[in-house]
C-alpha cells in the first residue's frame, strides 16, 4: 500500500480513518524487506542495532544460512511491548503474525510454526501465547491454513483469517495495544506486479480486512477510544528478469559446490565468497583476501547497481555483525536469484518445492506451480514486482504509508515520517 492509494477508491475503510486523523509517506529502512522494516517499526531502532539484516541469517560459525527464522530473541534492541511491560506490567500487549516473536514478551502471541513430522508431513500448527491460545481460537475459527500464508496457493484467506484471530482476541483479551499483520498484498504484487488488477483487488480485500476490525471496536464500543494505526512496510518496484549472483561468483571461481547424491550445494565452508539474496538485496559473504575482487566482478554485473563495502554500510545503518563484508544492490527493474546450478538437474530436489529454510536465499518463484513438472518453475521472468532497494524520498521510489485516525503530530514537520518514528509513539502513549 502507497500514500497514492488513499486518493482512489480502492481503500476506503482506511481511507476514512486518515480523513479523521492524518497520513503520510514513510521511509522504511534499508533493507526495504519484511523482518527487518518490521524490526526497526516494533524497536524504533535501525539494522546496525537490531541485527535483522535480511529475512536470512547466515550463521558463520556452523556455515548455514537460514530464512524466516521466528525466535524473539534474534532481534537484539527491546521493541515496543518490552518498553511497555517496564513502564507498567497491567499494559497488556498482542502480537499477531509478525515476525521474529516466537517467545516474545509479549501477552498475546501467535505465529506460524509448523511442525514437521518424521514421515515427511506437515502439522500446520501455529505457536501462541497463553498455552492453548491458538488451539482455543482455532475451536472457534478453524484451523490456520499454512497454504494460504505462502507457496502457490497464497492468497487473502490468510489476511481474511488473521483479521478473524484480531477480532477474536479483542474479544476474549481485551488488550491495551494489539499488533496485526496482513500478509496477502505482497503475494499479487510479486506474482503481477503492484499495479496489476490482481494486487489493486487484494488491497480491496486488506482494506475489508481493516474495515471489520474497525467495526468490532464499535460492536465492542471502543472505537472512538482506539487509535488505529495503518502502516505498509515497502512500496514495490517493477522487475523483469532476475541476476544469478552464486552462479556469477561460481564462475569467477570464487563459489565453490559440493556434488552429493547427484546434486550440486553450495560450499559454505570454502567458498571464498557466495551471496545470500533477499529480493533486490544480497548479503556476501567473504573470506579474507578477496573482497576487492569479488566488489570488482559484482560491479561489472549488468543488473547490478551498486555494492556497499562494510563503510558504506554506515551511511545506510547496515553495518551489523550479521551483515556480509559486501551488500549488493539491484538495479530497480532487476532482482537476485539464489541459483547457483549451470543445468537444472543438479539443482537440489529442495529448489523445486516450497521450502523456506533450506533455500539460501528468498525465492518467490514459490508463487508459481509449473503443473507440467509438479514442482515449483525456474523462470525467473515471471516474477514481475520486487523491493528492497534503499528507499528516496526525492523520487519516491520504496515509500511505504502511515495513517491514523488520530492528530499524533508525527506529520507535524514533514509530509513523509520514518519507520523508526513509530515505536516512540507508540511507548509515548503511556
Amino acid at each position: 500500500m502507497e500514500h497514492k492509494h488513499l486518493n482512489s477508491d480502492l481503500i476506503p475503510n482506511i481511507s476514512a480513518l486518515a480523513e479523521k486523523g492524518e497520513s503520510a509517506k514513510m521511509e522504511p529502512v534499508f533493507p526495504s524487506v519484511t523482518c527487518t522494516v518490521q524490526a526497526s517499526i516494533l524497536s524504533g531502532r535501525y539494522p546496525n542495532e537490531h541485527g535483522i539484516i535480511s529475512n536470512g541469517l547466515y550463521d558463520r560459525n556452523n556455515h548455514s544460512v537460514s530464512f524466516w527464522e521466528q525466535p524473539s530473541a534474534l532481534v537484539k534492541r527491546e521493541r515496543v511491548w518490552d518498553t511497555l511491560k517496564n513502564k507498567s506490567s497491567s499494559i497488556k500487549t498482542a502480537v499477531l503474525f509478525w515476525q521474529n516473536t516466537m517467545f516474545a514478551n509479549s501477552d498475546v502471541v501467535i505465529t506460524p510454526r509448523p511442525l514437521h513430522m518424521e514421515d515427511g508431513s506437515m502439522v500446520q500448527w501455529c505457536y501462541s501465547k497463553p498455552v492453548g491460545y491458538y488451539e482455543d481460537m482455532a475451536r472457534s475459527l478453524g484451523e490456520f491454513n499454512l497454504a494460504t500464508y505462502w507457496g502457490p496457493m497464497a492468497s487473502h484467506r490468510s489476511s481474511e483469517w488473521i483479521g478473524k484471530a484480531a477480532e477474536y482476541t479483542l474479544e476474549k483479551s481485551r488488550p491495551n495495544l494489539m499488533f496485526v499483520y496482513i500478509p496477502h498484498v505482497d503475494y499479487s504484487a510479486q506474482r503481477f506486479g503492484a499495479n496489476s488488477n490482481q494486487a489493486h483487488d487484494d488491497l480491496k480485500k486488506a482494506d475489508s480486512v481493516v474495515g471489520s476490525i474497525v467495526e468490532k471496536t464499535s460492536k465492542m464500543g471502543i472505537c472512538d477510544e482506539t487509535e488505529f494505526l495503518v502502516i505498509s512496510e515497502y512500496a514495490f518496484n517493477d522487475v523483469s528478469g532476475a541476476v544469478p549472483l552464486n552462479v556469477k561468483l561460481r564462475e569467477a571461481g570464487l563459489l565453490d559446490i559440493r556434488t552429493i547424491g547427484g546434486k550440486e550445494y553450495i560450499d559454505f565452508e570454502l567458498s571464498r565468497a557466495f551471496a545470500m539474496v533477499d529480493h533486490q538485496v544480497a548479503h556476501i559473504y567473504v573470506k579474507d583476501g578477496f573482497v576487492d575482487k569479488t566488489q570488482k566482478i559484482l560491479e561489472d554485473l549488468q543488473g547490478v547497481e551498486r555494492v556497499l563495502t562494510k563503510k558504506e554500510q554506515k551511511k545506510l545503518k547496515i553495518d551489523n555483525e550479521m551483515s556480509g563484508e559486501l551488500v549488493a544492490i539491484s538495479t530497480k527493474d532487476k532482482w537476485f536469484s539464489y541459483y547457483w546450478w549451470h543445468e537444472a538437474q543438479m539443482a537440489p530436489s529442495f529448489s523445486r518445492t516450497v521450502d523456506i529454510h533450506r533455500k539460501p536465499g528468498y525465492d518467490p518463484l514459490e508463487l508459481f506451480f509449473d503443473r507440467e513438472k509438479n514442482s515449483i518453475p525456474f523462470d525467473t521472468n515471471m516474477i514481475k514486482g520486487s523491493h528492497g532497494r534503499p528507499a528516496n524520498v526525492e523520487t519516491g521510489e520504496g515509500l511505504a504509508c502511515y495513517i491514523s485516525n488520530r492528530k499524533s503530530g508525527l506529520t507535524k514537520n514533514s509530509n513523509t515520517i520514518k519507520c523508526t518514528d513509530i515505536a516512540s509513539h507508540l511507548v509515548n502513549n503511556w
